[in-house]
């Protein structure tokens, strides 16, 4: 370790130039990383606070939430340990610039266990109450008690408190009661039906033209979920590859530099394996040096971001991130390392 650290303040250009690249690689990794789970989460973060097991689903509906539609009667057939009804809308909102924001619209029973956990404010409790995504109010700068105009037939919904971590399809939720969306979708029949219902524990039996779907396999089957997921994946995993090749090319390219230094030191008897775990300490320590600089740039910027970025930080993410660029750092040094056993002290001397 004496020796790497000498050598790499000896060359500090060199050795700089190194861990700015890596550092690059490693805050763009981050940065896909934080972006990846950021986007996840708006997809899914309403469906995990429930804590539910499973969700049942027309069968017609091929998983989908937005396509699941029956009668609000077929719920008392559902044998389950716990469940809870859900009516879920799609509709457009004004911003307090009189822009149109997309949001969800969960209608339930406030007494079931779908209610969300108040961030602040109070649960609906009458028809024409809401309770918003607390991202609204970042974003469009809601308050408790501001009157939110519904799309273009001029409902209202009064915002009678916010809830954290509730977007669905990358698009916050409301919750209100099914008095309230009756009104906003006044369709005929449609009070009488029901998207889905929601359980936790065992489901006993479900009437035919249901399906039970376990949450699991709901969330997978989101629209763009899996397939957005798999890119991320791949990008991050190939960054982390080149990165890993990168800094070996760089410590195999001034190993050979440093060809003739390694025979004066193998002629003096200095071993083969003090000299490569002098390689192998080097590479560690710029590996350590450049994703460390670039974890800290990545949480410098998360605090920075607009919050319409979907930008999350994972604390496990980002740990095991940074222990595999570093570990598959390390392990690309194996290059240096047999190009320095193969040094003839004779013959690089002179």
């Amino acid at each position: 370790m004496f020796l790497a650290w000498n050598d790499i303040k000896y060359s500090k250009l060199r050795y700089g130039l190194v861990v700015g690249v890596i550092f690059l690689i490693a805050y763009l990794v981050f940065f896909l990383t934080g972006l990846a789970y950021g986007l996840a989460q708006t997809n899914r973060s309403a469906v995990d606070s429930w804590k539910a097991d499973q969700i049942v689903l027309s069968k017609e509906a091929n998983n989908n939430l937005r396509m699941s539609h029956f009668p609000d009667s077929l719920t008392k057939d559902i044998d389950a340990d716990q469940k809870a009804e859900l009516r879920q809308a799609s509709m457009t909102i004004k911003g307090k610039d009189n822009s149109d924001v997309n949001v969800n619209v969960f209608a339930i029973n406030k007494n079931e266990f779908l209610s969300p956990k108040m961030a602040k404010g109070r649960l609906f409790s009458k028809a024409g109450e809401a309770v918003f995504d607390s991202s609204l109010s970042k974003t469009n700068d809601f308050k408790i008690g501001d009157k939110v105009k519904v799309g273009e037939g001029g409902q209202v919904l009064t915002i009678v408190g916010f809830t954290d971590n509730a977007s669905f399809n990358v698009q916050p939720v409301l919750y209100t009661s099914k008095e309230t969306l009756d009104s906003l979708v006044p369709a005929a029949n449609q009070s009488e039906m029901i998207s889905a219902v929601v359980t936790k524990g065992k489901v006993h039996q479900v009437p035919e033209g249901l399906e039970v779907v376990s949450i699991t396999d709901f969330i997978e089957e989101l629209p763009g979920y899996r397939a957005q997921n798999l890119t991320f994946s791949f990008m991050i995993g190939f960054l982390i590859i080149i990165a890993a090749i990168v800094i070996g090319i760089f410590i195999y390219i001034l190993t050979l530099q440093k060809k003739e230094i390694f025979g004066v030191l193998k002629a003096q008897g200095i071993s083969n394996a003090y000299l490569s775990k002098m390689v192998f300490a080097q590479t560690f320590i710029l590996a350590v040096l450049a994703v460390s600089l670039g974890l800290v740039l990545t949480l410098i910027s998360a605090k920075v971001l607009p919050a319409t970025v979907p930008f999350q930080v994972n604390p496990l993410f980002f740990g095991v991130i940074s222990i595999l660029m570093i570990v598959i750092a390390v392990f690309g040094a194996l290059f240096s390392v047999l190009s320095i056993v193969k040094v003839d002290p004779l013959r690089a001397i002179g």
